[in-house]
């Protein structure tokens, strides 16, 4: 039989303490565990406490939010890029793309592992529990 989680304030933690392991892509209870196997895949518990990650889904929040943090990043140096400059178009296309792709690729692990810690914080429910 499997031990019952301890969420973030039952286990003494405060929601940045947990929020900081998260970003750092570290196991939110103990901060020592790898959250990921791979670039977002998660490992099934943690290697140095055996929190399961499984009821830590974060589905389309990660990529939302990562676009959100992105979209906030990218869009006024492109406006203030265009008012001042006021380049190519073209010249503004090499530029954005690939800058708009590698934030985006690059924040979105951190923002799961934020995620996936504030979901456990919050003491999430596990989607495979069917009790009351």
């Amino acid at each position: 039989m499997t031990q019952p989680i301890r969420y973030g304030a039952a286990a003494g933690q405060s929601f940045f303490a947990s929020l900081r392991r998260g970003l750092s892509r570290r196991c939110p209870q103990c901060g020592h565990g790898r959250l990921f196997r791979g670039y977002v895949k998660p490992h099934d518990s943690c290697a140095g406490c055996d929190l399961p990650f499984e009821p830590l889904r974060s589905d389309d929040a990660a990529p939302y939010f990562t676009i959100f943090i992105v979209g906030h990043v990218i869009v006024p140096l492109v406006l203030l890029l265009e008012q001042y400059v006021a380049p190519p178009v073209w010249l503004q296309l090499a530029v954005w793309l690939p800058a708009t792709f590698l934030l985006t690729i690059t924040l979105l692990p951190y923002v799961k592992g934020g995620v996936m810690a504030a979901i456990w914080h919050l003491k999430a429910k596990d989607p495979s529990d069917t009790s009351a």
